[in-house]
């Protein structure tokens, strides 16, 4: 069985930890299992799709800046009948985070949040009252590793109107308050086939908003409450059923754990921070080549 590991044409700006980098080794590691695996960037026009069985999405991280070219693909390979990993279906749903509200409605703790439809061009004030928030958070719905994401301040929306308009002119978005707890660091639960592997907390640096290595994030594993990792297994169930991985990030708040984000599609799964996370994903591959 023939495996595109889908990747992209940009850099790799991930630390490699505990003698391992998840971007660079992890694709000979599942050669070297012996599986016929191999790499293609996802938007390369000279790539001999019909030839593959199995399309494996790891890295195509700015499938966001292309999100209709990134649709047009997954319908080319999806006609030639190649499997995705994750689903076709699950990819679509996982794409844009108005997800959120079908996740909220199932019973599942978010970040407060409001979407804003292109063209929104109303009150700052109210988004701040109606939130209950000094400080607010503005990110697309289609986006990746807080591109086009700001901070929103009460006491400056005057000056911060146009910016937004000039923002939502382009797209869907949405906005959460900024919550505290991101200080405390932001969550991730990792599964692989369904099943809990380990999680991670991201912290942002000293005076900063954003957990990503490259804006100065830092990573420490820990052992969550089972409490915390039943929560996470019961979403994962509810919309993930079937995933090969699956990343689930939030904040924890008054000892509640808030979702804010069912990663589907490329998330970095930190497989260098525990043990035996890197054999779990080459097992979680092939008990799905199984299928």
């Amino acid at each position: 069985m023939k495996i595109a590991y889908i990747t992209y044409s940009g850099t790799f700006k991930y630390s490699p930890a505990n003698n391992f980098n998840e971007t660079q080794e992890l694709l000979p590691f599942l050669q070297n299992k012996g599986l016929d695996i191999s790499a293609e960037i996802w938007d390369d026009p000279m790539v001999d799709w019909e030839k593959y069985d199995i399309a494996l999405l790891k890295t195509p991280w700015d499938y966001h800046q292309k999100y209709d070219q990134f649709k047009l693909w997954l319908n080319k390979i999806q006609s030639f009948h190649i499997r995705l990993l994750n689903d076709y279906s699950v990819v679509r749903w996982n794409m844009d985070k108005h997800y959120l509200l079908e996740v909220a409605d199932a019973g599942f703790d978010i970040i407060p949040s409001i979407f804003l439809q292109q063209g929104w061009n109303e009150d700052l004030k109210t988004l701040f009252e109606r939130l209950d928030s000094e400080k607010l958070i503005i990110k697309p719905c289609v986006s990746g590793g807080s591109k086009n994401t700001i901070v929103l301040n009460k006491n400056t929306t005057v000056e911060d109107k146009d910016r937004v308009l000039e923002l939502v002119s382009e797209g869907d978005y949405i906005v959460q308050p900024l919550m505290p707890q991101i200080q405390q660091g932001e969550w991730s639960f990792i599964f692989l086939n369904g099943k809990y592997s380990h999680t991670i907390i991201k912290k942002p640096k000293v005076g900063d908003f954003r957990v990503q290595q490259i804006f100065g994030g830092t990573i420490e594993v820990t052992s969550p409450a089972q409490q915390y990792i039943d929560l996470a297994e019961r979403c994962i169930s509810r919309f993930a059923k079937g995933t090969m991985y699956a990343r689930i990030d939030g904040l924890m708040v008054d000892g509640r754990f808030m979702l804010m984000e069912l990663e589907l599609i490329e998330p970095f799964l930190y497989l260098s921070y525990h043990s035996e996370a890197v054999e779990r994903y080459y097992n979680a591959l092939v008990e799905q080549l199984a299928i």
